[in-house]
């Protein structure tokens, strides 16, 4: 059923006030952990029930914070370039955020969310959930703050491991672990680690074709192991200089070699006795990076406040592929050779100046400089009968590819000013006003630089309304992180049947208002927390793929700015402790979420849905501790709401569907604290299917020259994990 905006509306006032009038029916008996400021104060005599190993263990029994199956969470950064929406070291743009002693790390890869599973649950004190905002955090405007509290003193130094091992589908075992070092010298905290993390991966698909007379084509059958495992060296440290001065520095290096063998089996049906057609593809794959960042902060006696961070990275990431023939008789004959190869840099330095103006308001002031580059090779060899091979592109023969080797550079300044008032006790009002100034210049194959220029504002006001319920509006104009390698030529790793994607050297940055409204309701005595959000975003400049071509003979689609459009959205959160039935122990989780959008295609001057936008999707899942076993377990399931997801291109449409996907553990304890947990991730077989329509040129031309039908699943994969302390 497809929904209307105003649908949408009515559909999320009638649930948001299932959802609120159940919360306030519950019966409770335990004690409100309501604070100050309305912060949720959880102490560490909270968690001692569960006898928690790391950080993470106490913050997957929080309501609202942890996930139901554990051991992650939905905080982090990102890769530079990488279009996630991410960009530089701002304060936030709505998302959950986490804090240890209010202080955030300088870092993406080596951020504070990955420290949660390296600090030990006797280092923690405390664990925070701030509602309201303050001059005083690092992060501002931001849905949900966690600040990790750990204790000024730690008693001792501190060591956790984990031995785990993976058993996938293919009957593949591979083994992994990870130990950390934490501790404490005089006024240096510091915490090191050292992580292998087995990531083999195994695919089965199938797809089946028919042509546009809808008579047999082909049948594709297509087996991908790509065997790896991630190595990760981080290290975090923290220095107290006086009671004034502080600063913090953090460091990581990881590697993850990444080969990859696909072998693939076409049966042709278009002729009588069907003929098969036998392919194999290596493609070996390395991956690097590092990655530095730190930050000075200076308390004056005034209560103003200076600070300064720093952050540098670099991705490495090289790739071949190359395609073989097989014969009946064994023999092989390339006709495929691609390599490419990227390095991404990041360098990003921000000072700002925090100062007192009256009672309850405060204002901040700063400049944010950031610089990211990419520089791009692509090689593409083909089986000729024209043209000299060569050795540098697998012995075969090179082709021309239009922006195959190129460097794309921006440079970003951005001053801004945070005026951040508290009202009175129950409400705020933080504004904020950024300009950012920038150019992007692109060299190698194209030469082009452009200069680019926006204003940022705004506005985040909360309402407590009682200490349990706390309403939220903000709107914003956000501007979204360019994706450098859209400018660049690029292997097509989604499609067999192209080599390359097309680079675009003309890209803007897509921007769009950001709209919220909140509720956020805590049942009373920490049973829970309701949430309801509605959204509405208005696109400017989004991005989607566009014509490029040359010629009519040589079609070529790339990523560019399609135009406007709207999302307009519901997202429902509930995650409820049990006491109702005597199970304070067991937490339920559930997130609903559903959203449409609109905007006018390119190619068929149509309008609709954004490309790859589900409806929605439901959340479901369970934890359930058992102190007096010394156990826990938990379940979650996900599944999406199916219709209408589809992708459109110059001369295919895309439609995707899946089936559920669901996760469990069991964990256990011994009398020595030390945790057994065996997961079984994706336990059911989590088909994903894409259902493609090929058409005689241009879509708009209407002429079908294809179906195909393609299915593809990895399996289950069982784990054993085994976490201690010494």
């Amino acid at each position: 059923m497809h929904l209307t905006f105003p649908q949408i509306v009515i559909n999320a006032a009638r649930v948001s006030a299932l959802l609120v009038c159940s919360g306030l029916s519950l019966s409770v008996s335990a004690q409100d952990n309501l604070g100050d400021d309305s912060t949720v104060v959880y102490p560490a005599s909270y968690f001692a029930e569960f006898a928690p190993i790391t950080a993470q263990d106490m913050l997957d029994r929080i309501p609202g914070v942890g996930s139901a199956t554990g051991g992650g969470n939905n905080f982090g950064g990102g890769r530079p370039g990488g279009g996630g929406g991410g960009r530089g070291l701002g304060s936030g743009s709505g998302g959950s955020q986490i804090l240890i002693n209010g202080k955030r790390t300088a870092g993406k890869g080596n951020d504070t969310s990955a420290q949660m599973n390296r600090i030990t649950a006797d280092q923690v004190d405390r664990i925070e959930i701030i509602r309201g905002t303050s001059g005083e955090l690092d992060v501002r405007g931001s849905g949900q703050v966690v600040n990790v509290v750990l204790f000024e003193e730690l008693s001792s130094n501190s060591i956790s491991y984990q031995l785990n091992m993976d058993h996938y589908i293919d009957n593949k075992n591979q083994p992994g672990g990870q130990i950390s070092f934490s501790g404490q010298s005089g006024a240096l905290n510091y915490v090191l680690s050292a992580v292998a993390e087995p990531r083999h991966n195994y695919r089965l698909s199938t797809e089946s074709s028919i042509l546009g007379d809808f008579s047999p084509n082909d049948a594709v059958w297509e087996e991908t192991t790509r065997d790896q495992t991630s190595y990760n060296y981080s290290a975090n440290f923290n220095y107290a200089i006086n009671e004034n001065s502080s600063a913090r520095f953090n460091a990581l290096y990881a590697q993850n070699d990444n080969p990859a063998d696909v072998l693939r089996r076409t049966t042709n049906l278009k002729v009588t006795p069907n003929t098969v057609a036998v392919e194999r593809e290596d493609i070996p794959g390395e991956q690097d990076n590092w990655e530095i960042g730190g930050d000075y902060e200076y308390l004056a006696g005034n209560g103003s406040r200076f600070k300064v961070l720093f952050i540098a990275n670099q991705y490495n990431n090289d790739s071949i592929r190359e395609r073989f023939d097989v014969f009946a008789d064994g023999s092989e004959a390339k006709d495929l050779f691609l390599a490419s190869g990227s390095t991404t840099k990041e360098r990003i330095v921000r000072g700002s100046y925090t100062m007192d103006l009256v009672q309850g308001q405060d204002i901040e002031f700063g400049v944010e400089r950031a610089q990211t580059i990419l520089d791009s090779t692509l090689a593409l060899g083909l089986a000729s009968s024209t043209g000299v091979s060569s050795a540098a592109f697998g012995g075969l023969v090179p082709q021309a590819i239009s922006n195959a080797n190129s460097s794309v550079e921006e440079i970003r300044y951005e001053p801004f000013l945070i005026h951040n008032w508290i009202i009175n006790p129950k409400m705020s009002l933080e504004s904020t006003l950024l300009y950012e100034l920038s150019e992007i210049s692109q060299s190698g194959d194209v030469n082009k630089s452009r200069d680019f220029d926006f204003v940022k504002p705004k506005i985040d006001f909360r309402y407590d309304l009682t200490p349990q319920l706390q309403l939220r509006a903000s709107t914003e104009k956000v501007v979204r992180q360019l994706s450098f390698n859209d400018f660049v030529a690029a292997n097509d790793d989604q499609d067999n049947d192209s080599n390359t994607l097309a680079g675009n050297e003309n890209l803007r940055q897509e921007w769009f208002w950001k709209n919220d409204l909140n509720a956020e309701y805590r049942l009373p005595n920490d049973i829970g927390v309701l949430d309801a959000n509605i959204f509405y975003h208005r696109h400017k400049d989004h991005i989607e793929r566009i014509d490029v071509s040359t010629s009519e003979a040589n079609l070529k689609s790339a990523n560019g700015n399609i135009g406007d459009g709207e999302v307009l959205g519901l997202n429902l959160n509930a995650s409820i402790r049990m006491r109702m039935i005597d199970m304070p122990n067991l937490l339920l989780t559930s997130r609903f979420n559903v959203v449409t959008s609109e905007i006018k295609d390119p190619f068929l001057g149509i309008n609709r849905r954004f490309a790859r936008m589900s409806r929605g999707r439901l959340n479901l899942g369970f934890r359930h501790d058992v102190p007096a076993w010394n156990m826990n377990y938990g379940l979650s399931w996900s599944n999406r709401f199916d219709g209408n997801e589809k992708r459109y291109d110059i001369d295919d449409i895309e439609a995707y569907l899946g089936e559920p996907m669901s996760n469990a553990f069991v964990e256990f304890a011994d009398s020595r604290g030390t945790t057994y947990r065996f997961d079984a991730r994706d336990a059911t077989s989590n088909l994903q299917c894409r259902e493609r329509h090929r058409f005689v040129g241009r879509i708009s031309a209407g002429i079908l020259e294809e179906i195909e039908d393609q299915c593809s699943k990895s399996g289950r994969v069982i784990s054993l994990k085994i976490d201690g302390t010494f």
